[in-house]
């Protein structure tokens, strides 16, 4: 049996696409006892990941993950869904209007980077939607995010020099491109590979909410050495095998500012002497970011009683 490898491009559900160094893509399937080799998830095998097949196209080892972004499936509570594996960067797509990221699903995303070991970038797009107000409040959301050390940038994705922000950004790096349904990441595939490869969808007038394009994970080349991996549209984004002492270590102000509560276990919640509470109190921790905090705070305490 000849050993092939190559790095899966594209995920079907049933079936893997395996792109080999020599540039040979092959339809590859996952022999029948992977499945329970420990791997709790939905898809043992995930977009990015480097894997052997053989002759009959069936592939049977996969090498070991420098990183990877999980997600918790909202119909599956005891898996996780590994939505990217091996990436150098993840950008978060995100729209104030039409539809709206809530802060909440920011947060989660950013934690789980934290976690995971991935540098993660926000991009506000459909910024060309935006009247005075709302510009106000992208400002204000931008300047809390870069505040805490994240980088954002602002774009239209229906402007050609916007899209040369993003190509900048994904120059020479494997890129995870992540966000709620309709908020511009199948434009934003096209705009920087200069071609229709995704299909694009109005929003829902009834519902305001994106319209589901993408249904599968998927690797685009768009040079020699860049690569962007583009997700299905998600809703809600639940985390996952967050211990509870260790929710506050993925939020950077957080963590910093805990050096200095009295207990070394302190959830922030209630203990006396808390930095943390303090730091909310004097407004140098955001509320919403702290409400972040607490909503995965609750998943991991739930997860004690599964």
């Amino acid at each position: 049996m000849s050993q092939n490898k190559g790095v899966v491009i594209k995920n079907t559900g049933k079936s893997y696409w395996v792109r080999t160094q020599n540039g040979v893509t092959t339809e590859c399937f996952i022999k029948g006892n992977f499945r329970i080799k420990g791997i709790k998830s939905t898809n043992p095998i995930a977009v990015g990941d480097v894997v052997d097949f053989d002759n009959n196209n069936l592939i049977y080892n996969i090498y070991e993950r420098k990183n990877y972004v999980v997600r918790k499936p909202t119909n599956l509570s005891k898996q996780l869904h590994i939505i990217a594996a091996n990436i150098d960067q993840s950008l978060l797509i995100v729209t104030l209007k039409e539809p709206e990221t809530s802060t909440i699903f920011i947060d989660r995303f950013l934690a789980t980077c934290e976690a995971y070991n991935v540098n993660a970038i926000l991009v506000f797009n459909k910024t060309d939607l935006l009247n005075n107000e709302e510009k106000e409040y992208l400002d204000a959301i931008k300047f809390l995010y870069e505040s805490i050390g994240y980088k954002c940038v602002c774009i239209s994705a229906v402007d050609k020099n916007d899209s040369n922000k993003i190509k900048t950004l994904l120059k020479n790096k494997t890129s995870l491109l992540s966000g709620n349904s309709g908020v511009g990441k199948s434009t934003i595939v096209n705009a920087v590979v200069e071609k229709n490869i995704t299909r694009t969808a109005n929003i829902s007038a009834y519902h305001h909410k994106g319209m589901h394009t993408t249904t599968f994970s998927e690797m685009f080349q768009i040079d020699e050495n860049t690569f962007i991996i583009d997700t299905p549209g998600i809703k809600g984004f639940g985390t996952v095998d967050f211990e509870k002492e260790q929710v506050g270590h993925y939020f950077k102000e957080i963590f910093e500012a805990s050096k200095e509560c009295r207990f070394d276990n302190c959830t922030h919640t209630h203990e006396p002497n808390c930095a943390v509470l303090q730091a909310i109190e004097n407004q140098t921790i955001s509320a919403s970011r702290y409400q972040s905090y607490l909503s995965i705070l609750e998943d991991a305490q739930k997860e004690k009683y599964r």
